[in-house]
């Protein structure tokens, strides 16, 4: 095969970084022992990735790559902690922040914690499925279960936060206003 050919049937990088991330959640639980941060970990490591694909050489080991971003970026957060004031029950982040006067802002609390109720495996789903925009099979591979799991897992998930929001089955949130829609944007990068 010919360098023209090979480089038409060599696959992009990028679309093999879905096949590592089971794999990096595992390797970010061993390094964070907590699986919100491990999610987060693995989320900041694989934008990291993305965003420096260009510093990636082709025909070298992608998994090691991403490890290694992986790694400094599990590090480089434990540094900065270091620094940082802990601020568990959120005082010194409630003398900061403005309270809700809308009712997006109240809609979007309310869903927060509604959100925050669901099982693991439930809000996992929802996570990868509604905010992440995966496919059912992309999803079911992340979290290595079968497609049918997934879509169970989404339907429960998202009948059981229609139940707690008190919504119709048809009804949908709607959250369109401009600064409820920067907070939900913000609140994205939090809540994964």
């Amino acid at each position: 095969m010919n360098d023209a050919s090979s480089r038409a049937t060599s696959t992009d990088p990028r679309d093999e970084i879905v096949e590592h991330l089971p794999a990096m959640r595992a390797f970010a639980m061993s390094l964070a022992r907590n699986s919100a941060q491990a999610d987060d970990l693995v989320q900041d490591s694989v934008v990291k990735a993305w965003s420096n694909f260009d510093k990636f050489k082709e025909g070298t080991n992608l998994r090691a790559w991403l490890f290694t971003i992986l790694r400094n970026t599990f590090y480089s957060a434990r540094r900065k902690a270091g620094r940082e004031v802990a601020d568990v029950d959120g005082v010194f982040a409630d003398g900061l922040a403005t309270k809700p006067d809308h009712d997006g802002r109240l809609a979007l609390a309310d869903f927060q914690r509604a959100f925050a109720t669901l099982p693991d495996e439930q809000r996992e789903t929802l996570w990868l499925v509604g905010a992440l925009g995966m496919s059912y099979e992309e999803a079911a591979d992340t979290c290595e279960c079968a497609v049918g799991t997934v879509k169970s897992r989404a339907n429960r998930a998202r009948a059981r936060l229609a139940e707690m929001l008190n919504l119709d089955e048809k009804e949908k949130m709607e959250l369109t206003e401009q600064g409820t829609m920067a907070v939900l944007s913000a609140s994205a990068t939090r809540i994964g």
